[in-house]
């Protein structure tokens, strides 16, 4: 369980392909805390540590989170989203994510305003997927609030904080991103379409 609130970048330093398996090690601020086992969310897909290494860790992604997520796109010097698992007795800052990333978005608008920046995203909504506006949704991991939702598409502003934080600084439009609806959105949703 997660927040959707970023601890740090990570930067991918390497890559290698094992069959169908795709193990990413990542040098962040946190990787020397880190521990063989644990979950990380990495832009939002909650992945498991297996090993650790002089300021980095390796994690798995296999070949369902690869044909479901962006993971597949990253590069040697990607920029990585990062946040470990809450604990029970910590605060809720963003909302309730799960690490399992429902489906990909297309980045359609971004835009610098005078302090701030609005970025579009659009959706396959045969999925079932909704937002709703004030509502949550993660994107590449953060928690982030719905404007302007539409049936396939929908807005989120970022203040210069988030910005400077994650890696929605090196989204442009045409770039994927990691989306994962709110839960209890999907629960709703799943029970009026009974």
């Amino acid at each position: 369980m997660f927040t959707g609130i970023i601890e740090t970048l990570g930067e991918v330093t390497a890559i290698k392909n094992d069959h169908t398996n795709i193990h990413f090690t990542i040098s962040s601020a946190i990787s020397h805390e880190l521990k063989i086992d644990q979950s990380v969310a990495h832009n939002g897909v909650c992945l498991t540590v297996v090993a650790l290494n002089d300021g980095t860790h390796t994690v798995t992604a296999i070949d369902e989170t690869l044909n479901k997520t962006n993971l597949g796109g990253l590069k040697v010097g990607s920029k990585v989203n990062l946040e470990r698992c809450m604990q029970m007795n910590a605060r809720l800052d963003g909302h309730i994510v799960q690490g399992h990333v429902d489906q990909t978005a297309v980045c359609v608008k971004r835009e610098a305003l005078d302090g701030s920046w609005e970025y579009r995203f659009k959706y396959d909504a045969s999925a079932g997927n909704v937002t709703v506006e004030k509502g949550s949704a993660c994107v590449n991991g953060i928690s982030l609030t719905v404007v302007n939702s539409e049936p396939d598409e929908f807005s989120v502003f970022i203040i210069p904080y988030t910005f400077e934080h994650t890696n929605l600084q090196e989204v442009e439009v045409g770039d994927t991103v990691n989306l994962e609806f709110d839960i209890i959105g999907k629960y709703v949703a799943r029970l009026m379409n009974r």
